[in-house]
Parts: C-alpha cells; sequence; structure tokens
C-alpha cells in the first residue's frame, strides 16, 4: 500500500498485475493520475519527452512504495515509442490500459486578441492573420498524433486480453472552443472524435476507449495565465469563473473519480467511446 501524505483517492480500485502506461507524465495532471493508478497496485510505466521530469515523478511514486519506472519518449517519433514498448515488454510485461496524457499548446499558435477589430493593422498585436503554419502544425501533431501514435503502438498488446482499456484526454475546448487558441481548440476536438471513433473501432476485441475533458485548473504551469503577482485573478481568469457554475478552478483531485472509473473494467465494463467533462459546468453553461 502507497503511503501519500496528501492524495486521497475518491475509491479503491485493484490494479495489480495491470501495466499501465501513460504519456506526459512529466506534466502536472499525468504525474499526478500516476499516482494514483500506482496507489491501486498498477506496474506504472511514465513517458515523457522531459527525462528529468518524468524520472523524479517515477522515483517519488517508488519512494512511497509503488511500481514505476521512466521512459524517454517523444510521442510523435515511433522509432522512440517502439523502444521504450520494447523495453515496457522486459521491465513490467504487455501494456493493459493506456492513458494518452502528451499534449499542449505553443505560442505561435495563439493569438493575442479575442476578437478582430477593424483597426488591427494599426496595432502591435498578433491576430489570426500572423499565426505561424508551423506552429499550428505543431498544436495539431502534438495533441492528434500524439495520441494516434501511442496507440497504433501499445493497443496491440490489449487486442483479445480482458480488462483492458485506453484513456485519453481531451478538454472542454473540444465542445466550444476558446478564445486565442484555435489550433488547440481543434486539435482537442479531434481528439475527442478520435476517442469514439477508437471505441468503435475496437469494440469487438476487448479494449474499451473513453476520455476525459478537464476545465480549468490552477497549475504552475498556467499561474502565470490565471493569476497576478500580487495575487489577484487575472481578466481571463475573472471571465473563466464567471463561465464556470460552480465557480471555482478544477483541482488535481478532481480528476480521480472519472480517470479511475474510466480505467477499471468491473466500473465502466459497458462504458465506451464516451468523454467525461470535468469542468464544474464549463462546457453546459450558455453565459444567461
Amino acid at each position: 500500500m502507497l503511503q501519500y501524505e496528501k492524495m486521497k483517492l475518491p475509491f479503491q480500485i485493484d490494479l495489480k498485475e495491470k501495466v499501465v502506461v501513460i504519456t506526459g507524465a512529466g506534466g502536472v495532471i499525468c504525474s499526478y493520475l500516476a499516482k494514483a493508478i500506482a496507489a491501486c497496485g498498477a506496474k506504472v510505466a511514465l513517458l515523457d519527452l522531459n527525462k528529468e521530469a518524468v524520472k523524479a515523478n517515477a522515483d517519488e511514486i517508488i519512494r512511497l512504495g509503488g511500481i514505476a519506472k521512466a521512459y524517454e519518449a517523444n510521442v510523435l517519433k515511433r522509432e522512440t515509442l517502439v523502444a521504450c514498448h520494447e523495453s515496457i515488454v522486459k521491465d513490467f510485461g504487455y501494456c493493459d490500459i493506456l492513458i494518452n496524457g502528451a499534449g499542449g499548446n505553443s505560442p505561435k499558435a495563439t493569438t493575442d486578441n479575442e476578437y478582430a477589430e477593424l483597426d488591427d493593422a494599426s496595432k502591435e498585436i498578433k491576430t489570426f492573420f500572423d499565426l505561424d503554419e508551423q506552429g499550428i502544425e505543431f498544436v495539431f501533431h502534438l495533441n492528434f498524433l500524439g495520441t494516434f501514435l501511442p496507440t497504433q503502438i501499445f493497443a496491440k498488446d490489449m487486442i483479445g486480453k480482458k480488462d483492458c482499456s485506453i484513456l485519453n484526454i481531451s478538454s472542454m475546448n473540444a465542445y466550444t472552443p476558446l478564445t486565442k487558441i484555435p489550433a488547440y481548440s481543434g486539435a482537442k476536438a479531434a481528439v475527442q472524435n478520435f476517442t469514439e471513433w477508437l471505441a468503435v473501432h475496437f469494440s469487438h476485441v476487448g479494449i474499451r476507449v473513453n476520455a476525459i475533458a478537464p476545465g480549468f485548473f490552477s497549475t504552475k504551469q498556467n499561474q502565470s495565465l490565471l493569476w497576478r503577482e500580487d495575487g489577484t485573478l487575472t481578466e481571463r481568469s475573472n471571465k473563466i469563473l464567471k463561465a464556470t457554475p460552480m465557480g471555482r478552478f478544477g483541482e488535481l483531485e478532481d480528476l480521480l473519480g472519472a480517470t479511475l472509473f474510466l480505467i477499471d473494467s468491473k466500473a465502466s465494463s459497458f462504458v465506451t467511446g464516451v468523454c467525461i467533462p470535468i469542468d464544474g459546468g464549463f462546457s453546459a453553461y450558455s453565459g444567461v
């Protein structure tokens, strides 16, 4: 049993002998999910391009009594994923559960303005017309291909086995696109659509495929976007909270219930092709 000082699981599931592969595990959200899944007894393979970050996360799980190992991987390069797969099979065995958590946005694919105005040409701002093609391409590749390629590599392990599943990380952007980030919103919509496609495609071979759609979570990675240096909310944060019926940002533990439910075959054996928003009602709110 892992001895987590701060983590409280909403419920316990039995993942003993299960091999769980998590991409993007060097990041805040997926490293947190990895700890929770390890606490349920799984052997957890943490994949990320950031070798130092993912190793630190794996080391913490081991320190707390779990089974984990870090692997350096680029989800956009098949050869690195193939190499990781070979290593994971030797270290832990074949993959039972895959969590596609790698993703993100780029400043090159983000506008400065929310709305196009007639006088934009006179302003020193980055508009829709200034967006970088390579930046747009990178965001689509990272989020969609970064889900597609790991699924190609690791889903082969699951075919014909029992209690296997794939969990993708979508976003409430997939329901209603946010201003300023057209590529990220479109890419997450593609991930959500792909989740449904995979669920149908794999339905005859025993693999369930689902997704979660996190809303706004206040983490170190987006702290400067949500908070001013004096600790007050930014203008964008105020807009976010006004559009979130529950009136707060998400906490990492808010993700655990849906994640554990969807990957546990006993709890969700007849659930596939769904995406659960974890956004405090943001995606359901019309503004009035």
